[in-house]
């Protein structure tokens, strides 16, 4: 590959999973619109995230990445991002009492709309059209006209984008956050179940810890990390044309920031070594991930390594296995192998949704809530075997009280898919879901961690 690097040099490279705009004048003019458009995230805040990935890298943090599967414009409310906050908010504060170690907090927000796609078509009653590739795309709609690629829907993309970065930014930094209000972030659905009365008795044990933190001078007054907490966003770079525009030089450094979202990753269907998504990642200085399928091979993801991280920056890169249940503990290890004898500084994160997709009996897509646990934990005990950090886990969830992943606490069940179904692509975990996997992984921190200490103990 070659070393010459510029924000358009994608475009002389082999691409996948990209919409084919029918008029070519009407996108060159919106990524001209785009191009004057401010940045929505800054190279500084990149830079952060990069440094404290590099802590969850060296073993010292665990990482959080969650959020919608796509976002869409139709359900776009302050409620609906607020609701997915706090979410992440309990989760992380779970997540913390089990490492026992901060927990960087990533958003699958504020850009997440692009989704690639198995066919570039789908048919229905005998009709066949173009494929829903997110609300940046075209329409979810199944009519001929909404399946048309629109450049419009980037600029609406972008505005829906910076309006989300602006709530959350005020979440987090506005006193939303401040861990005295821990109570205050439990739903009122999920108060009432088991895993409601569990969080409320964690968040009852860290207030008497901040009230012994006040009576010893630690306030939120004091202390600014007691009232506020660092989020980051992300998103699958898919639509490179929308991330060039975005892409400005920092005027600190000199280097290439893409400045749509804090993290961007590849996905599995775009990984390719010569393909235009690699190309255009390893130019850019944010943190990057990229998504390890099955398919994946030891060689080829050292390769992918070397192209994408050659300064081996730790932070700079996560790779994101997505394995399904019962592939895990089988293809995991060669690459975590591999990667250990390479002498290569990554994160290692679980994304156990997108491998545990099923058609239910009633017609829905959706996820087992038994089969995401159980990539979990096979992730863990590969890392646990190989003497390794299982650096963090990547959802799908939301805030919303909906029916789209199977099972959990509350059971939800095959026919019941249909009562909240409101995903605009893959089924999301709801809020009492993501919180039981919550205490689940944390449970799993925990055993790591008394794992070294027995170790560092015995030496």
């Amino acid at each position: 590959m070659s070393t010459k690097w510029s924000p358009e040099s994608w475009r002389g490279k082999p691409i996948s999973q990209v919409p084919e705009y029918p008029d070519a004048a009407k996108l060159a003019s919106v990524e001209e619109r785009l191009r004057a458009y401010p940045p929505l995230v800054f190279a500084g805040e990149a830079r952060r995230l990069t440094e404290v990935l590099g802590n969850v890298a060296e073993g010292k943090a665990f990482l959080l990445q969650g959020g919608d599967c796509a976002e869409s414009f139709a359900e776009f409310s302050a409620n609906n991002i607020r609701d997915t906050f706090r979410v992440l908010l309990q989760m992380a504060v779970v997540l913390t009492f089990g490492a026992a170690m901060p927990v960087v907090k990533i958003g699958r927000m504020a850009g997440q709309f692009g989704k690639p796609r198995s066919s570039p078509t789908e048919v229905i009653d005998g009709v066949e059209l173009p494929s829903y590739r997110g609300d940046n795309v075209n329409g979810i709609e199944f009519t001929r006209e909404a399946r048309i690629p629109d450049p419009e829907r980037l600029i609406q993309a972008y505005n829906q984008s910076a309006s989300t970065l602006n709530l959350l930014r005020a979440f987090a930094q506005g006193g939303f956050a401040d861990l005295h209000k821990v109570h205050r972030w439990n739903l009122d659905f999920v108060a009432d179940s088991p895993l409601g009365h569990r969080y409320k008795e964690l968040a009852d044990r860290l207030s008497e810890t901040l009230e012994f933190m006040a009576a010893c001078g630690l306030t939120s007054e004091t202390v600014p990390q007691i009232r506020e907490t660092e989020f980051f966003t992300s998103h699958e770079a898919l639509l490179l044309n929308f991330e060039q525009t975005l892409t400005r030089v920092d005027s600190l450094t000199g280097k290439w920031y893409a400045c749509s979202a804090h993290m961007l990753w590849i996905g599995d269907r775009t990984r390719q070594l010569d393909g235009a998504h690699v190309e255009f990642m390893r130019g850019i200085q944010n943190p990057i991930g990229v998504k390890c399928g099955p398919t994946m091979e030891p060689d080829e993801l050292l390769r992918l390594i070397d192209i994408l991280n050659p300064q081996n920056i730790p932070g700079r890169l996560t790779l994101i296995a997505r394995m399904a249940h019962d592939k895990v503990e089988q293809k995991l290890p060669p690459l975590v192998r591999a990667v250990k004898r390479h002498g290569a500084k990554v994160v290692w994160s679980c994304d156990p949704m997108h491998g545990n997709t099923i058609k239910s009996s009633t017609g829905y897509k959706t996820r087992p809530f038994d089969r995401i646990l159980a990539e979990v934990k096979g992730f863990f005990a590969v890392h646990r075997a190989e003497g390794t950090h299982a650096g963090g886990v990547h959802f799908e969830m939301t805030g919303q009280d909906v029916t789209e992943c199977i099972g959990g606490a509350k059971a939800v069940t095959e026919d019941a898919l249909a009562d909240r179904y409101h995903t605009h692509c893959d089924p999301r975990l709801n809020a009492t879901q993501a919180l039981e996997l919550a205490f689940l992984i944390a449970e799993q921190l925990k055993a790591e961690r008394a794992g070294g200490q027995r170790i560092a103990e015995a030496s």
